[in-house]
């Protein structure tokens, strides 16, 4: 019973992390004829940098596919093996990041994270994306809105009394501010970029 359990969720946390591991940002920017996103602006393959090379459609179709994507990989998990969801997020969010496909470059995660949250706990799904929106319509600095908006998600939690899923979520915040650990620099150097403004 035991062994059956550890394999569920070694599947768990594969089927995430191959659905996390699609590089949407990519692909689209190569669909829409703009060539390779990595080769432009910060070279991240995220909707920020996509939204440099190939525009705001391709932007916006990149935060769409990178939230799905994470909400696939939890809903497959719990369709298939109960219980198992965790282990799903985290290996989507981890593939998002680390794609194994890319050399292990991946994005910084912020959409993936709503994604797998509107499976684990939508109320903190609807916090994430006012924060997230909502810090980016005001200061105009996208690692700022993504970092906010993945600190709300375990403060929801605890907020809720989530304790199970609290730790996890922690987890994954900390995962996201690393990631943007090149954006913290330039924000303390204030070399930051808005949006609508030129990277190197």
């Amino acid at each position: 019973m035991a062994g059956d359990l550890q394999l569920q969720m070694l599947l768990a946390l594969l089927v995430g992390y191959l659905l996390g591991s699609i590089p949407f940002g990519l692909i689209l920017t190569r669909l829409s004829g703009k060539g390779d996103v990595r080769k432009v602006g910060s070279g991240n393959i995220g909707a920020t940098n996509v939204l440099r090379a190939a525009g705001k459609g391709a932007a916006a179709a990149t935060v769409v596919f990178d939230t799905l994507k994470a909400t696939a990989a939890v809903l497959i998990a719990r369709a298939l093996w109960p219980g198992t969801e965790v282990f799903a997020a985290a290996g989507a969010l981890v593939g998002h990041l680390y794609p194994v496909w890319l050399k292990f470059r991946g994005g910084k995660g912020v959409a993936t994270y709503l994604g797998l949250l509107i499976a684990l706990l939508w109320p903190a799904a609807g916090v994430f994306t006012l924060v997230w929106v909502g810090a980016l319509a005001i200061i105009r600095i996208s690692s700022v809105a993504g970092m906010l908006a993945a600190i709300s998600a375990p403060i929801t939690a605890a907020i809720l009394g989530q304790a199970a899923l609290f730790p996890i979520l922690l987890g994954f915040t900390f995962l996201v501010l690393w990631r943007h650990h090149g954006n913290i620099a330039r924000l303390r150097a204030g070399t930051e970029p808005r949006i609508g403004q030129k990277s190197g």
